[in-house]
């Protein structure tokens, strides 16, 4: 491990998060990065839906997932927990922080909002907090600070999956976030696909990276092979807005919902119709392109490679072997 203060916190050999893209994650995947040295972390919709014809709830997969997590690596773990003020948020979040402590995994990488039942709820179980404001503000991350936050992302609109509100890229949100707070580590998010962008990220201030899309063109991920093909070919000059916070490579679906938003169909009917048919999951998991959409960063140009999981963490953290 080196003296990077993200690799103290975590335990890992290398400042680098696998953010959890929630469809788009499994053990296998998990495992790997965590066997690379970087940070694996499950997602929500993480593993089979169904065991032997019987419909697993989300709160069982996760447990199921984990206990296969744990027979692939021993190497530190984190667990995606979405935090919100309201109890049914907070329910979920409970039992997911006891399937995590059953399976000696203690990091918990928080999207959305502070909320002090869920901080109070982690830090009870001795647990690391890795927060990521769905809308970054200097405020909100010094209200993280503040309540015990271990670790700050910072991410710009840059990103796949939902983009913040606002304008700010990942080049104006780090340096905001990391002049905002007095003691907490930032790791940068957004439109980071290699070396370059992880050098820019820490020239801006952050000590580490939190990286989503290039891992969705990783062999171990369970994207469908087409999604994987289209990341490769694609470019981020062909991503369209299917909602005023969700982006997609041109499928069918998503060029009708960017005419539809275009035409001025309110973001919530659109998104809540993205949700209905399965969000992320039809085209990215099970590949139907034609019905779904394809949610990934701005970057991918610099993304012309499906490599192991290893591979990938050892190009980004090229400046960071020992």
């Amino acid at each position: 491990m080196n003296d990077n203060t993200i690799c103290r916190i975590l335990g890992t050999r290398y400042p680098l998060i696998q953010a959890p893209m929630n469809w788009i994650n499994n053990a296998e995947m998990v495992a790997a990065v965590s066997n690379a040295g970087a940070l694996g972390v499950l997602g929500p919709n993480a593993g089979p839906k169904e065991i032997d014809g019987r419909r697993i709830p989300t709160e069982e997969r996760i447990s199921i997932e984990l206990s296969r997590v744990r027979r692939l690596t021993s190497a530190p773990v984190g667990i995606n927990i979405f935090s919100a003020h309201d109890d049914g948020t907070r329910a979920y979040a409970m039992k997911t922080i006891s399937a995590a402590k059953a399976n000696d995994v203690n990091v918990y990488c928080l999207v959305g909002t502070f909320d002090d039942v869920i901080y109070k709820a982690i830090k009870a179980a001795g647990g690391i907090i890795v927060h990521r404001e769905l809308n970054p503000t200097a405020e909100s991350a010094r209200v993280a600070e503040d309540n015990g936050a271990d670790i700050i992302v910072a991410t710009g609109i840059d990103e796949g999956g939902m983009i913040p509100a606002g304008c700010m890229g990942t080049f104006t949100i780090v340096p905001e976030i990391v002049d905002a707070v007095k003691s907490v580590p930032v790791m940068a998010a957004g439109g980071i696909n290699d070396i370059r962008g992880v050098r820019a990220a820490f020239a801006l201030g952050a000590q580490g990276v939190y990286v989503g899309t290039r891992f969705i063109t990783s062999a171990e991920c369970p994207a469908a092979q087409i999604v994987k093909d289209m990341i490769v070919a694609g470019s981020g000059n062909e991503i369209v807005a299917v909602a005023p916070n969700e982006r997609s490579l041109p499928t069918p679906a998503a060029i009708d919902y960017n005419r539809r938003l275009l035409a001025g169909e309110s973001a919530e009917t659109l998104h809540k119709e993205i949700m209905e048919k399965g969000g992320l999951g039809p085209a990215m998991l099970h590949g139907d392109v034609t019905n779904g959409i394809v949610s990934v960063n701005t970057g991918i140009s610099t993304i012309r490679t499906i490599k192991p999981v290893a591979e990938i963490v050892e190009e980004l953290m090229a400046d960071f072997k020992n």
